[in-house]
Formats: C-alpha cells, structure tokens, sequence
C-alpha cells in the first residue's frame, strides 16, 4: 500500500535476499530502495524486477529481522560510489563502504557502479606492453595495456599468490607513477583477505591501490555488486586522472555462484549446471568495461582470477570468459605437485594480444622470436617426458632426451622464480637465452640467423660474414 510518493508499507515475501512485493508502477530497473522496520532498522536494497503483478527486491545485506510490514522507501536513483583521488591507499567492502578505521570518501563526483561497456568504435587497440615481474608471463604471455587476460586456477592452486604477486610486481614501464592496482576479492576466506592486505602493506603497494573485499560470510548478495564497484573505482582513475590501472578480480567464480544462487530464489528456468542463461550477457557486461579509450591517456587492464570446478575447462565458468577475454593463463596441478612455482603452464596459455605489445621499441627485438622458440622447443620436451612414461628413458633417441633435458631447465631456470623475486623484461629475455644455448643451433628453427648472432650468449658480438657473388 502507497503511503505518499513512492514510499510503501508492507511486502508480501522475503525469499532469501529477495523481496517480493506487489506491482509498484513508478518503479525503475535498478533503483535504490531503503526499507524501515518499526524499531528504526534499515536495510539497503535494489529493483532487479519490474512487472504489473510484482516487484522483486534485492536486499544489499543480511535480511535477519526484515518482516513483512517494513515501510519500503524508492529513493528514484541508482547505487552509486563515491570517487575522488583519496580512494587510493584505501581499503572498502564489497558495496564500496570504507572497512579500514579511514574517514568517508569526500567524493567529487558520485559514480553509476553499474557503469557501461566501452563504446567499440571509441575503444583505441591495445598495444603497450606491461610488465608484471612474472618471467613466464613477460616473457611468453605477455600482458598488454588494456588487455583482459584470465587467470584460470582450480582447488589447491597457489592463484591468490600469483594474484598477490602481479599486484605488487605490475607495473607499465616508463609509467609507473600513473600506475594503480584496483583489487577485489570476492568470497574469499578471511585468511586469505588477510593474506592480502599484508601483502599490500608489507610491499608497499597499498598507496598505490584501492582494496575492495568481500568475505565468505559476507551476504551472498555483495558479491554481486564486488566487481562492479571495483570497475568504476578503476574507470575513474583511469579515464579522469588519467592512470593506467590493473584490476584484478579473484574469484569470478564465487561470483558466478552468487548469481546462479540469485536466479534460483528468483525461479528462473536454468541453463547449463543451473547457471542463468544470461550468465555470458552479464560477465560480458564486467569484461568488457576494461580497455584504452581514443583520447584518453589513461587505460584499465583486467586480470580475472577463476577457479575451474573440477578443473574441467569446459565448465560454463571458464567457458563463457574464455568467450569474452583475449586469452587465458593456466595454472597447473602437475607443475605445482613437482614444487613449481608459479604452475603456470605455458603450452595451452595463450595471450592474443602480446605480438602487438612486444618487440623493439617495446620490450627488446628479439622478443618474438624467442617466445615462440621456448614454446616449440618446451612442447618437445613435454613430449619426451610422456614417452618415458611409455618406453622409459633408455627407450628415447639422443635428440629426444636433449628435449627432456630441455624441459627439465625450462622448468628450473625459467619457469620457476620467487614468490618475492621481480625480474625485469630484460632478465628474463637473458634467462631464456640462457636456456636456449644447451641446444644446438640447428635446433633454433624460430629465431634468425641476426638474431642468434646478436643474442646467443655464446655467439654474442660475432660478425656475420657475407660473400658477395655467391
């Protein structure tokens, strides 16, 4: 019943962390709602529904004590974050409320953190190339400014700390101090938000960073709205202070589920393993908020972190991101089970965007080159490491335990590195050359007789002789 304006008293259910109540007719798609008990409560909620015969709420917390005869206010405006240069160095829940014993935001202008997509025809191609300190990454995977690049995990993988490691490590060379880290977590264990925050703080990265958490006893519903808030930090300091921003989101996963719990209480006819059919439309709509703007000096870089149920790719999670990203990062049990770190494997990784944002002028010229050596000359080591399993050693040719051998130095020199070790592009370029020169030199088919004798740390400074006439 209307009491005056769009103020309401009385619901007819509370579902979970949905209201339902009777068709409100000025209700709007996505409108902030406040409800009211008798002995001065408050609860925070938003229209998902409008319909004639109902309008269903979602309560932004918990819905202990929200009974029936709540008065339901329509404030007429959507939930917003408030954003000026002071969120830097902060640290705030999943809806954008300060947890760090700071005082508010004093906002200079309050943000839609439903944001929009970026317009296609004003996006502007990623093409620069930034540093992450992560030597397979840099080196073979190779992050892009205004790239989205997933890193797909699963139970038992070490991905808050690669996640951790990125944060601290990133940066975009020649432009570190217009770099900012937004980090979200969403659903994540007390000890590991904890493991967070020390790290920020330990390494100095916090000054730098804007820190939105969400626990796992958090209400379910927070989630929903973690990476959104996270976004529209990042689009504020991005396209109007001008900063190249990194976000990084862990885990989309836990977001998935929340929006899989959401469309059950509200009855919805599921699609694949009970998710929502809309589940690609709404990751596509976070996903797709990251990238460079013509005009704009500043850009957001996405790294979502997922962990696949199972391990199985074909999940609708990894899926649908797969879909939308441009590539995927892959951690691996087998590598990290052998003391690797970080498991990250290289074969079916993939950055789609890295031979734009790498090579002379960018990273080093022979780049390239190298990258794609590493990966031809890895994949037959991987090879002769599944042939033992069949022949054993003593069954393999000469070439082929070089190959093993190979693999064996890939894994130990290149691929693994310190939880705290930072390795500059040049580092690592120099380490895989390192591995590179125990094979022949009739074995470097991918890289070029110039770029061997420029770069081959055993041919390093030989001149190239060239006969004429011949």
């Amino acid at each position: 019943m209307a009491l005056y304006g769009k103020v309401y008293r009385g619901i007819e259910q509370v579902k979970g962390p949905l209201v339902i109540m009777r068709g409100v007719p000025d209700a709007s798609y996505e409108e902030v709602v406040r409800f009211y008990s008798d002995d001065g409560r408050e609860w925070l909620g938003q229209v998902i529904e409008v319909g004639k015969e109902k309008t269903i709420l979602q309560v932004l917390g918990d819905t202990e004590g929200l009974e029936t005869k709540v008065m339901v206010k329509f404030t007429g405006s959507t939930l917003k974050l408030p954003v000026s240069d002071e969120i830097l160095g902060r640290v705030f829940n999943g809806s954008g409320m300060p947890i760090d014993g700071g005082p508010p935001v004093r906002a200079d202008d309050y943000r839609d953190i439903n944001g929009a997509p970026i317009n296609p025809v004003k996006r502007d191609y990623p093409d620069e190339f930034v540093e992450t300190g992560i030597s397979v990454i840099d080196g073979m995977l190779s992050l892009v400014r205004g790239q989205k690049l997933p890193l797909f995990s699963e139970a038992g993988l070490p991905h808050n700390m690669v996640a951790a490691q990125i944060a601290r490590q990133a940066v975009v060379p020649g432009k570190s101090e217009r770099f900012a880290i937004v980090f979200a977590a969403v659903g994540l264990k007390y000890d590991d938000i904890l493991f967070f925050r020390r790290q920020f703080e330990e390494f100095g990265a916090l000054s730098r960073s804007v820190l939105f958490l969400n626990l796992a006893n958090d209400p379910v519903i927070e989630r929903i709205t973690t990476p959104r808030v996270a976004l529209t930090a990042a689009e504020y300091l991005a396209f109007d202070l001008d900063m190249d921003v990194l976000v990084i989101v862990t885990d989309m996963t836990n977001y998935c589920e929340a929006l899989r719990e959401l469309s059950s209480a509200r009855e919805e006819v599921p699609s694949r393993k009970g998710y929502p059919g809309y589940m690609y439309s709404d990751l596509a709509s976070i996903y797709e908020r990251a990238g460079r703007i013509k005009g704009k000096a500043g850009s957001i870089t996405f790294m979502p972190i997922l962990t696949m149920p199972g391990g199985d790719l074909t999940h609708p999670i990894p899926d649908l991101t797969g879909y939308i990203t441009e590539g995927q990062i892959f951690l691996d049990l087998d590598l990290f089970n052998r003391g690797i770190y970080p498991p990250i494997n290289a074969l079916p990784s993939l950055s789609r965007l890295m031979k734009d944002g790498i090579g002379a002028g960018k990273t080093r010229e022979d780049h390239k080159e190298v990258s794609d050596q590493l990966y031809a000359s890895y994949s037959q080591g991987v090879k002769a490491r599944e042939l033992v399993k069949i022949v054993g050693e003593a069954g393999l040719s000469e070439r082929e335990r070089l190959y093993l051998e190979f693999a064996k130095r890939f894994e130990e020199r290149l691929l693994s590195q310190g939880f705290k070790e930072r390795r500059t592009i040049e580092e690592t370029l120099d380490i895989a050359w390192d591995v590179l020169s125990m094979l022949p030199e009739g074995e470097l088919t991918r890289i070029s007789d110039g770029t061997i004798r420029k770069f081959h740390p055993k041919l390093r400074g030989e001149k190239t002789v060239i006969y004429e006439g011949v």
